[in-house]
């Protein structure tokens, strides 16, 4: 299962927000080469909900940061190039159902 994940940008940034209350011994796992993995499990029934995701373009991992919350995971990934990313994810195609743009952060 995957959780919903909201995604913005700017010129240096990309800021992820997965949207999992009450998320259970979160892991995230972010590489230099632009590669974002997270999992958690969830509810009484123990669900696992995971996610990878081949970023863009690669990331500076030493000054992105992570904030794990209780209603959910923020992330501030620092970008390795500073300019602006045509789309989140490297894989041609339509972006997966459970990723949306979070326009409050002020994508473009």
């Amino acid at each position: 299962r995957h959780p919903e994940v909201k995604w913005a940008q700017r010129s240096n940034y990309i800021f992820l927000t997965v949207e999992l209350p009450d998320a259970r011994e979160p892991k995230v796992k972010l590489e230099p080469e632009g590669k974002f993995c997270f999992n958690a499990i969830v509810g009484p029934s123990n669900d696992v909900f995971e996610i990878e995701l081949e970023l863009f373009d690669k990331v500076d991992v030493e000054a992105s940061k992570i904030n794990i919350g209780l209603r959910n995971i923020f992330c501030v990934i620092q970008k390795q190039t500073k300019g602006w990313w045509k789309k989140l994810l490297k894989a041609d195609g339509k972006s997966p159902l459970y990723l949306k743009v979070g326009w409050n952060k002020g994508s473009r």
